[in-house]
Parts: structure tokens; sequence; C-alpha cells
């Protein structure tokens, strides 16, 4: 598990710096995008979402879990584990939307 997310890390990682490229580009030129700068602007629009969406899966399934083990435990304590877990997920899944505004502003420049 660790080798996988080390994997993700890195090629999210170079997927952040190429990006930073393809914008600094186009602030330079100031002229039409090529076709090359397009392409790029469109896989890391699709990169972007399905990074997101995977680690945000794997966030909230791993939250998920460990609040039902939690209760499963101690079954008094549910009231003090929801409410956390409620406010994580949503922290969580806001991660996940901002990759989507990223997303559309990405393909807003094609």
């Amino acid at each position: 598990m660790k080798k996988v997310v080390s994997i993700l890390m890195l090629s999210g990682l170079i997927l952040v710096l190429s990006c930073g490229f393809v914008l600094a580009a186009e602030e330079a030129a100031k002229a039409p995008l090529d076709s090359n700068v397009k392409a790029m602007l469109a896989i890391g629009a699709g990169a972007a979402i399905g990074i997101a969406a995977l680690g945000g899966a794997l966030g909230q399934g791993k939250a998920a879990a460990a609040a039902l083990e939690g209760i499963a435990r101690n079954p008094g304590a549910s009231g003090k584990i929801f409410a956390p877990m409620i406010i994580g997920l949503a922290l969580i899944e806001s991660l996940v939307i901002y990759a989507l505004v990223i997303a559309f502003i990405f393909v807003g420049k094609l």
C-alpha cells in the first residue's frame, strides 16, 4: 500500500509541476493556444479529477472504517465520534470539489 501511495504522490507532483509550465507558457505568449498546450490542459484537468476522486474515496473509506470500528468498540461514544467524522468527510469532499474547480479553470482556458 505504501508503494502505491508513493507512486500516486510522485505522479501528482509531476502533474502539478507540468501544469505550472503550461500556465506560465500561456501567460508569456498571450497568443492563441497551440494544440500541445490544449492537450496538456485537457490531460491536466482529467488527471486532477481522477486523482482527487481516488484520494477522496480512499480518505473517506478510511475515515468511515475507523469511525465504525470505534463505535463498535465503544457504542456509548457514537455521538462523540459521529460529528467529527461528518466534519472530516465534508473537508475531504471539499478538496475533491476544489479539484473540480481547478479542472473547470483548465478547461476554460481551452
